[in-house]
C-alpha cells in the first residue's frame, strides 16, 4: 500500500511541476506541491533531520506557536533591526504577510510544513536574496540543504532544468542562486529552528554574524533590506 501511495503522490507531483514549468504557476500550485509531501516518507526523514537539531525536538513538541508578524508594529523599530527590515520588504514589494495557506499543526509534519511557509521571507532578509527566480531559489537551497525539505528540493530542481531547457540565459544565475544557498546551509546555523519573534529589535547585521550567514552579493541574487 505505501509504495502505491508513493507511486500516485509521484504522478500528482509531476502533474503540478508541470503546471509550473508550463505558466510559471503561482503560490497555489506551490502550496499544492508542499502539501501533497506532508504524509510522506519524504517528509518523515525532513521531519526526523529538523528533529536531530539542536532545538528541534522543543519546538515540535511544544507546537512553538504560528508565525504572525505585526507588520505595523515592526515598522516602528530602530532601522538596522530584522524587524524593520522584514517589515521594510514586506511593505516594498506588496506583499500580503499573511498570503500562506492555513494549516493545522496537528501533527509534525504539519507543523514544520507550516513555519517553513510563514518564515520564508525572513530567510530572504538574513540571507540577502532578492525575490527573483534565482533569488528564490537561493531561498529554498537554504531550507532543502538544511533539512531536506521534498517540495524544496523538487522546485530547485525544476528551476535548473526549467532554466537548462527554456530560459538558458538565466542559467547562471539560478545556479548562484542554489550555490549560495547551499552554502548558507552548509555553514550556517539552521534557519529553521529560529525563534525569529524572540529577536525582532535585534540588529540584521548580528543575527547574521551570530548565525555565519554570509549574505548573497552577486548583483542577479541580492538585495538589501538592512
Amino acid at each position: 500500500m505505501s509504495k502505491a501511495r508513493e507511486l500516485l503522490r509521484s504522478v500528482k507531483n509531476l502533474g503540478i511541476l508541470r503546471e509550473l514549468a508550463k505558466s510559471g504557476g503561482g503560490l497555489d500550485s506551490v502550496a499544492d506541491l508542499v502539501d501533497n509531501f506532508i504524509d510522506s516518507d519524504a517528509m518523515g526523514v525532513c521531519v526526523e533531520r529538523f528533529r536531530a537539531l539542536p532545538g528541534g525536538a522543543e519546538l515540535l513538541e511544544e507546537r512553538y506557536p504560528p508565525f504572525q508578524p505585526d507588520v505595523d508594529q515592526l515598522e516602528q523599530l530602530p532601522q538596522g533591526s530584522l524587524g524593520h527590515a522584514y517589515a521594510g520588504m514586506i511593505r516594498k514589494l506588496n506583499y500580503d504577510p499573511d498570503f500562506f495557506r492555513p494549516r493545522d499543526t496537528s501533527t509534525d509534519a504539519l507543523w514544520l510544513t507550516q513555519r517553513i511557509a510563514t518564515t520564508h521571507d525572513i530567510h530572504h532578509v538574513i540571507g540577502g536574496f532578492n525575490t527573483q527566480p534565482a533569488g528564490e531559489s537561493g531561498v529554498l537551497a537554504i531550507t532543502a540543504t538544511q533539512i531536506g525539505f521534498p517540495a524544496y528540493v523538487l522546485l530547485n530542481l525544476l528551476a535548473s532544468f526549467k532554466a537548462v531547457r527554456l530560459k538558458p540565459t538565466e542559467l547562471e544565475a539560478i545556479s548562484h542562486g542554489i550555490a549560495h544557498g547551499n552554502r548558507i546551509g552548509l555553514q550556517a546555523t539552521p534557519l529553521v529552528t529560529q525563534k525569529w519573534e524572540e529577536g525582532w529589535e535585534k540588529p540584521l547585521h548580528q543575527w547574521r554574524q551570530e548565525l555565519g550567514v554570509i549574505v548573497a552579493n552577486h548583483p542577479e541574487i541580492s538585495a538589501d533590506y538592512s
